[in-house]
């Protein structure tokens, strides 16, 4: 099977456009080499994908027919990623729920004419 194809069988990307376009930009390696979309995937190899700055390390135990529900991917990909690597994933998606909370974005208008006349001390001037 192919490596595109693999990567999308066992759930690593959504679509197989993204596990190509991965492969592509050079991000998944096999056995530490860098690997083209067409390359067949073979049992025991070592896959290694560079997601938002982390590396994921996975092991072949099979080759699938087709997209794998959720709970068979554990029978045919075993996940190897380093403890450091998996921290690393924990703490980056703490710091995205953390740094800003739903809804606390920009300020609207009003509130950007409020903060101005607030900081050039007009506060008479109330809408």
């Amino acid at each position: 099977m192919r490596v595109d194809k693999y990567l999308w069988c066992v759930r690593k990307f959504k679509t197989r456009g993204l596990s190509s376009e991965a492969i592509k930009k050079e991000r998944v390696t096999i056995n530490d080499e860098i690997v083209k979309s067409s390359r067949l995937i073979k049992i025991k190899d070592q896959v290694e994908i560079h997601k938002e700055g982390i590396k994921f390390r996975y092991l072949v135990l099979d080759i699938p027919k087709s997209r794998l529900g959720a709970k068979l991917v554990d029978d045919f990909v075993r996940d190897i990623t380093s403890q450091e690597q998996i921290e690393k994933a924990e703490f980056i998606s703490m710091m995205k729920n953390f740094n800003r909370k739903r809804g606390e974005g920009r300020p609207t208008k009003k509130e950007r004419r409020d903060l101005d006349r607030f900081s050039e001390g007009n506060l008479d001037d109330e809408d």
